[in-house]
């Protein structure tokens, strides 16, 4: 685990890099943080792990 984020695209991101988000989940502690990343420059959504645990599951 990290202290600084590390984001990975996700791989159900569209093929063509037009639907792309990434997912930071590497934090030693705190939320999955979650962005678009055609545009870094916005904030991340943070969001619980049990919230990223309970949508991964959904997918």
């Amino acid at each position: 685990m990290a202290e600084q984020p590390e984001f990975l695209k996700s791989s159900y991101s569209g093929q063509q890099n037009d639907a792309c988000v990434e997912a930071a989940t590497n934090l030693v502690a705190g939320p999955v943080l979650v962005r678009d990343s055609k545009d870094i420059a916005v904030p991340a959504v943070a969001v619980s792990r049990d919230a990223w645990t309970a949508f991964l599951a959904d997918l």
